[in-house]
């Protein structure tokens, strides 16, 4: 069903079952960066295990690269609101960036 508001532009509405996990996977994110513990909760398990993989198979060489990555993200996840981050990154996973 499409809601249209009083200027005739569509309304977009995401399911109610959704709930953001945008704050819980933006600090993960910063703070456990290259484990990809993020990447995890947000049910992206191929992306989360292609960082923590790439952090524990190189000895922890590869962990700046994922730690800068994870950052990022975090910090994109911490400034889109509820509703962009659920349409990205839940609604239509995009697994980077």
């Amino acid at each position: 069903m499409e809601i249209i508001d009083e200027n005739g532009k569509t309304i977009h509405q995401t399911p109610n079952n959704i709930e953001s996990k945008r704050v819980i996977a933006g600090i993960l994110g910063i703070l456990l960066s290259p484990l990809g513990i993020h990447k995890f909760v947000l049910g992206y398990q191929k992306e989360g295990l292609i960082m923590l993989l790439g952090s524990v198979l190189t000895c922890g060489i590869g962990a700046g690269v994922m730690g800068i990555i994870g950052l990022i993200e975090g910090i994109i996840y911490l400034t889109k609101s509820d509703e962009e981050f659920i349409e990205i990154y839940q609604l239509n996973h995009k697994g980077w960036f």
